[in-house]
């Protein structure tokens, strides 16, 4: 969990945005492809992963659907009851 100080790591982020804001238009591409050399390789593969393109099925409409109501509701997104189930819990392992 990151703590509510700010740390050098915290500034020197900051710097490097300050950076990328004043490199020139023509210079955007290079400092780019050099960024994406330093970063993660798995939030790169994710980032550069194909979008889904599979039709959903009758089940997943309906789920989705369901889901968009529970939110607009206030509700849980999924039901903390239904996570304790998945993993075998019943909620008094605490």
């Amino acid at each position: 969990m990151k703590s509510m100080a700010y740390t050098s790591t915290d500034a020197t982020r900051d710097e490097l945005h300050e950076l990328l804001d004043h490199i020139p238009e023509s210079d955007v591409p290079t400092a780019r492809k050099f960024l994406r050399s330093l970063a993660d390789p798995i939030w790169l593969a994710m980032l550069n992963a194909p979008l889904d393109d599979e039709p959903l099925c009758e089940a997943e409409r309906e789920a989705l659907e369901a889901a968009k109501q529970r939110e607009q509701r206030g509700e849980p997104l999924i039901p903390h009851e239904k996570i304790l189930r998945e993993f075998g819990l019943t909620g008094s392992e605490r």
